[in-house]
């Protein structure tokens, strides 16, 4: 039925998560006999490019958000970043449906980008969060991104839906009002049964500044770690680069970025993954039954949670 259909996959550019997570979906796209376009800029379209180089790529509008550098401002900075936010979103829409039209595709599958819909075409959205969790503005975050979702065709969930699930109420709502399919945790890596090299590895991503901190942190307190650590350090560029770092008691093997199979081949000879705790890394974790330390915010340069 999608043999030979063009579908257009756009991730968000936020840290690697969304576009990592679409890897094993462009795979299952291709195996099918669908012939895949890509879209997204930054980070994220480099590291399709890295994994696809034969599939056509367009960049789309970047919406140029970062975190606040302290936590106490963050939602401040949010709703600061909101008018940039929204001119982003009515041209990446533009972007879009000039794609469409340019290369004739019959179907568009959005992560998490809000922009990225067309009534001209069946439109879905990937998205774990249907609930946005802000404390106090919880409601107001949640209610607008419902109203965006609403736009799609569909929502795709990557969890299951009914317990145990892993996003648990970010993901699962008592009253849609849109059309939910969940698809099972989504995750491009395999559980593999190999040697451990590495005691303890470190794998990075995510928006800046906080992944930038996190690293800085991270350096200081590996110095006195015993044994070899692996350190990615989630830094998506033309040339993969390595060094190592030897400390009074081990050694830091300092890599810039792994694409996925080597990735996988590191992850399933690790004993110990430190990390952010974006959602597809949680996937990826459970996927592969690691056992993770994982940071859920860099609230400032100072102290970590």
């Amino acid at each position: 039925m999608l043999k030979g259909k063009k579908i257009l996959v756009a991730p968000l550019n936020w840290g690697l998560g969304h576009a990592t997570r679409c890897i094993p979906l462009i795979h299952a796209l291709i195996q099918r006999g669908v012939l895949v376009y890509l879209a997204s800029d930054g980070v994220a379209l480099r590291l399709l490019k890295h994994e696809f180089p034969e599939l056509p790529a367009f960049e789309l509008p970047s919406y140029n958000v970062k975190y606040a550098s302290k936590g106490q401002f963050f939602k401040l900075k949010m709703i600061f970043d909101s008018p940039k936010l929204l001119a982003a979103m009515a041209k990446e829409r533009l972007a879009i449906e000039k794609l469409i039209v340019q290369e004739e595709i019959d179907g568009l599958i959005s992560d998490n980008r809000m922009g990225a819909l067309s009534r001209k075409v069946p439109s879905v959205f990937i998205s774990h969060q249907l609930n946005v969790l802000s404390g106090s503005t919880t409601w107001i975050s949640s209610t607008f991104h419902q109203e965006v979702i609403r736009r799609f065709k569909e929502c795709w969930v990557p969890d299951f839906d009914r317990e145990p699930n892993l996003t648990g109420r970010l993901g699962h709502l008592k009253n849609p009002r849109f059309s939910i399919r969940y698809t099972g945790p989504l995750s491009r890596f395999e559980k593999r049964d190999l040697p451990k090299k590495y005691p303890l590895m470190v794998l990075l991503s995510g928006p800046e500044p906080q992944r930038t901190f996190l690293e800085e942190k991270l350096m200081v307190e590996l110095h006195a770690f015993e044994g070899h650590v692996l350190f990615v350090r989630g830094k998506i560029e033309d040339e993969k680069t390595k060094k190592v770092i030897t400390t009074p008691r081990g050694s830091i093997e300092l890599v810039n970025f792994m694409q996925s199979e080597e990735l996988e081949k590191a992850l399933n000879s690790s004993e110990l993954i430190i990390s952010r705790s974006g959602y597809t890394t949680v996937m990826d974790l459970a996927k592969l039954g690691k056992k993770p330390f994982l940071f859920l915010l860099l609230v400032n340069t100072n102290r970590c949670t």
